[in-house]
């Protein structure tokens, strides 16, 4: 997160050519969660510690199983 005047904190936004997203702490829980925001949809996603531990303990081979974007973001909905 960064300070701008005012004192309002921003997210950090974290990109490249095929992605954007918006990273910040959410403290409104029980406890501190990593906030996730696609900033081309605007979906928003959670993660606590016990999940973002998982993530950095998941073989290589799993990650990209995941980061294949064909497997769920570009698929249509059934019933569509």
């Amino acid at each position: 997160m960064s300070e701008v005047p005012g004192n309002e904190v921003q997210p950090h936004v974290i990109g490249s050519e095929f992605a954007e997203v918006a990273v910040d702490v959410d403290m409104a829980a029980n406890g501190p969660r990593l906030r996730l925001e696609d900033r081309r949809t605007g979906r928003v996603r959670y993660l606590d510690a016990l999940e973002l531990e998982t993530v950095v303990w998941l073989p290589e081979g799993h990650l990209r199983q995941i980061l294949d974007p064909s497997a769920d973001r570009w698929r249509e909905e059934p019933g569509r």
